[in-house]
């Protein structure tokens, strides 16, 4: 799973990311390039259009819900059926499918934003007896970041 979350949870807002830190945006397209990515269809339809150089997996309740060049389907664990066993596939949200999905994660990418915010979709507890904190890059805010953020890589124990 991959997400950036604030020290409270909070994903985002009427569907948007409540922070805009251009160097979570390159460690998501860094980690999530060449991979599989599965969303929920309104995550997907917050893009303006499909991410590049990945194969989108859509999770939506729709029975005839559509996107081209994506894959559809209605479960969580159809969606983990489709990608490849020997390669990351990613869960990229959003707060549904974070719960979904958590419990079929063994690693976790976070950018960890430093602050608490108003949101209406929020990322699962991280429960620490089951996961443990690998990598952890504090980043000070600056021109180009209005948040202190923390990017940290936990892998299930």
């Amino acid at each position: 799973m991959i997400a950036a979350v604030a020290e409270n949870n909070a994903l985002g807002k009427n569907n948007e990311l409540i922070w805009h830190l251009p160097n979570d945006f390159k460690r998501f397209k860094a980690l999530t390039s060449g991979h599989h990515i599965i969303m929920g269809r309104k995550t997907f339809e917050s893009f303006p259009k499909p991410l590049p150089n990945r194969t989108h997996i859509i999770i939506t309740r729709q029975k005839e819900y559509q996107a081209e060049g994506c894959l559809v389907v209605d479960s969580i664990e159809k969606a983990l059926e489709i990608c490849p066993k020997d390669e990351d596939s990613y869960i990229i949200g959003g707060g549904e499918i974070y719960n979904l999905g958590l419990p079929y994660a063994d690693k976790l990418d976070i950018t960890r934003v430093h602050g608490d915010f108003e949101a209406d979709a929020y990322f699962p507890e991280i429960d620490p007896k089951e996961w443990e904190l690998v990598i952890s890059e504090f980043n000070e805010k600056d021109e180009k970041h209005n948040y202190q953020y923390t990017f940290q890589t936990l892998v299930r124990r």
